[in-house]
């Protein structure tokens, strides 16, 4: 059992709290049960995994399979499993795994996509890949200016939709973007100097919906891409809807269209 911090391992896993070492060592942090099972369901490259001796006999199954897909596997004292989390309070289990190159879903086969443009919170992240899963989205584009797509915290707020979603960093959102355009994908951005309200749009096209950041929302290069505006009607004096609600918003209108349509 690990129990010092100065272990070459554990300190090598606490580095990994930070960006610049995520993509250095080419790894990031998988924290807790939840996410370490959608892991090894998705069949997900795994390489260290620490766990304390309650959690392992609490998850015998679950741990022989982190042991097969894994390169390395310990048993840590809760004081480790502390030090290496992000977490206040661990559930017993942190792991490693690698990062792997992502590659963009097929544009022909997009029937409901969404872009994300400069996101800087995690849990706004996290939570808007958690709805597109739950929505049916066949993939999310995220400019490469947002953050990490592998923050412990977007991983968190994915509730292991993470490994599910098919998820792509573009280096130039908007060359993506005029990609979908030419291959006839509708593009709707969301404005609040829209006149149309985003129900009145025709979601039930192959659609790319395009939301921006949180505070600056979409630029106005991006938004020039688009096909239709739409706003989300907000109450006098309520200034703007929280991204990732604002994104379950249009997501599940498309869903409701659609079924409008095969009914």
């Amino acid at each position: 059992m690990l129990t010092s911090l100065q272990n070459p391992l554990i300190k090598q896993m606490r580095k990994l709290h930070r960006a610049k070492e995520r993509r250095e060592q080419q790894l990031f942090l998988l924290e807790g049960t939840h996410l370490l099972e959608t892991a090894c369901a998705a069949n997900y490259p795994l390489e260290t995994v620490c766990c304390t001796a309650a959690w392992q006999e609490q998850h015998p199954h679950l741990w022989e399979q982190c042991m097969q897909r894994s390169q390395r596997s310990e048993l840590v004292s809760p004081e480790v499993l502390q030090a290496i989390a992000t977490t206040i309070q661990p559930d017993g289990v942190v792991a490693t795994a690698q990062r792997v190159a992502l590659h963009p879903p097929m544009v022909e086969a997009l029937r409901l996509g969404i872009a994300l443009e400069t996101l800087q919170d995690p849990g706004n992240l996290g939570t808007v890949i958690r709805t597109a899963a739950a929505a049916g989205v066949d993939g999310l584009w995220l400019s490469q200016d947002s953050v990490d797509l592998d923050h412990p915290k977007v991983l968190r707020a994915s509730a292991g939709q993470w490994f599910r979603l098919p998820m792509y960093v573009s280096s130039s959102l908007g060359t993506e973007v005029q990609q979908f355009r030419d291959q006839g994908i509708q593009i709707i951005a969301t404005l609040p100097t829209a006149s149309l309200t985003y129900w009145q749009a025709d979601l039930t096209r192959p659609t790319l919906i395009l939301m921006g950041n949180e505070g600056a929302g979409l630029s106005s290069e991006l938004a020039s891409l688009a096909e239709v505006a739409v706003k989300i009607p907000l109450a006098i004096g309520v200034e703007s809807l929280n991204v990732a609600i604002a994104s379950a918003l249009m997501l599940y209108e498309a869903q409701r269209q659609r079924e409008v349509l095969k009914a």
